[in-house]
């Protein structure tokens, strides 16, 4: 038996899946409103977002402290999925959120023998909800979340990173992937999920930069791309 199928765990997801669904669903139909009847696409939300961020992304991501905006249950799976694939030890997730997708991680941690999860959390309210489902759960002895801006709280990371999930304010993508790129080891893996941003997109698709990139047919229309360090 695995980690994630312990009954305990897999009823503490399935409860907090339930809970993300309704506290995001007048979020997500907000968008889709403001959306229907017009020519923008998901794109343009997102670069109209990234555009407020740029004025105040604190004030922005506060309006938000009380959103799960969580992984799917499909892309949770993956994350663990993948983070075994690696035999991750060390992951970093941008982007902790209520801790869902910290979740998934920590249970792969924990079936590779062990590890360290350091998660970055702007809100302390997301962050303390984040430790206490991670407590439950039984994985919080393996993760570190840091609460504050991620530019800041990421800086220092002992050892090489095998997996990042960049998961967190858009307009940070690129620059926090940028932070930990001496961190990330050959072969680590880099998931964006929701990645709409363009800066990040062109930076992870473009071999110079060392990395092969693919967007995955994983929740299809919510941008998660892929991608390997291979340089």
């Amino acid at each position: 038996m695995t980690t994630l199928s312990q009954a305990h765990i897999a009823q503490l997801l399935a409860r907090l899946h339930e809970q993300a669904e309704a506290t995001d669903a007048p979020l997500l139909q907000e968008m889709q409103d403001r959306m229907g009847g017009t020519e923008m696409t998901i794109e343009d939300a997102a670069a109209k977002m990234i555009a407020d961020e740029g004025v105040d992304y604190r004030r922005v991501y506060s309006g938000y402290a009380d959103r799960f905006l969580a992984v799917s249950p499909n892309y949770g799976r993956f994350l663990y999925a993948m983070a075994r694939a690696a035999q991750a030890k060390r992951i970093v997730e941008f982007g902790s959120s209520m801790g869902v997708s910290t979740i998934y991680l920590a249970a792969a941690l924990r079936d590779n023998g062990g590890g360290q999860l350091i998660g970055a959390e702007l809100e302390p309210t997301k962050a303390a909800r984040a430790r206490s489902h991670l407590e439950e759960a039984g994985l919080l002895d393996l993760v570190d979340i840091r609460e504050g801006d991620a530019l800041d709280t990421l800086k220092n990371i002992d050892g090489e990173v095998d997996l990042a999930l960049i998961d967190g304010g858009w307009s940070l993508y690129l620059p926090v992937l940028k932070l930990i790129e001496p961190r990330l080891r050959p072969g680590a893996l880099v998931l964006g999920e929701n990645a709409f941003v363009r800066d990040y997109l062109d930076y992870v698709r473009e071999p110079v930069n060392g990395y092969i990139a693919h967007t995955l047919p994983i929740d299809e229309g919510r941008g998660n791309e892929f991608a390997v360090k291979v340089a």
